[in-house]
C-alpha cells in the first residue's frame, strides 16, 4: 500500500525543488514531475515527489479527513 498526501507549496527552490507544508512540518520535495506550480498551490506528494496539482477544495477536504482520523480515539 502506498500513500500520497496533499501538501501546500510554501517555497519554490532552484532545480525543480520546493518546500511544502505538511500540517506544520516543512519538507523539501521535487517538482520534476509537475509544471506551473506556485506558492500556495496544493500538490499530491509521494516519496518526495509532487505527482500533480490538486484543487484547493479537494485538498482541504482530504486534510480535514486526515485530521478527523488522527483525532479519533483508538478502540479499546
Amino acid at each position: 500500500m502506498c500513500l500520497a498526501i496533499p501538501a501546500r507549496i510554501a517555497e519554490i527552490l532552484e532545480n525543480d525543488a520546493a518546500v511544502v507544508d505538511l500540517g506544520g512540518v516543512r519538507k523539501e520535495i521535487s517538482l520534476a514531475l509537475v509544471s506551473d506550480v506556485k506558492v500556495g498551490d496544493y500538490v499530491i506528494v509521494h516519496v518526495g515527489y509532487a505527482l500533480n496539482r490538486l484543487d484547493p477544495e479537494e485538498a482541504e477536504k482530504t486534510l480535514k479527513l486526515f485530521a478527523e482520523i488522527e483525532a479519533a480515539p483508538l478502540p479499546a
